[in-house]
């Protein structure tokens, strides 16, 4: 093949319409504009939204104020007096509970909070800790470590 015998593809290349040459164009007369109204006026267009006059309806819903952290991390959570239902000296992890049901899935860390009382030494393994719920954790006798 050589660079003069190129074409493009069937269909890749269209002649502009050309309006307002005549009836027998097929685009005379009205141009394809139909008949009179703002839309078949030269400059004729109407903002997005807008209803003929009526209050569109971006002004009848309510405004949405504020910011939303697209980068938030959602923890799942769990309080250090839900840990009883678990043997003494026992290894936590996320893994261990949401085979007890306390957390729905893995795909979360896993927080823990200080509310309620531990009485049992144990091994919690989780994302995050508040300093109180490490500080019972510790007073019980336990271990507490970071992932």
């Amino acid at each position: 093949m050589k660079e003069h015998e190129l074409f493009p593809s069937p269909g890749a290349r269209k002649d502009r319409k050309r309006v307002g040459r005549g009836d027998a164009s097929g685009h005379g007369a009205y141009s394809g504009k139909g008949l009179k109204g703002q839309k078949a006026r030269a400059g004729g267009k109407v903002r997005p939204g807008f209803e003929g006059g009526q209050n569109p309806l971006i002004k009848k819903l309510p405004q949405k104020r504020g910011f939303v952290n697209p980068f938030r991390v959602e923890f799942s959570i769990i309080n250090v007096g839900t840990l009883n239902v678990f043997e003494a000296d026992t290894e936590i992890t996320p893994e261990v509970l949401v085979a007890r049901n306390l957390i729905k899935n893995t795909k979360a860390p896993v927080k823990i909070l200080a509310n309620g009382e531990l009485d049992r030494a144990l091994v919690v393994k989780a994302n995050r800790f508040t300093a109180a719920a490490r500080a019972k954790i510790e007073a019980a006798g336990g271990k507490v470590e970071e992932i």
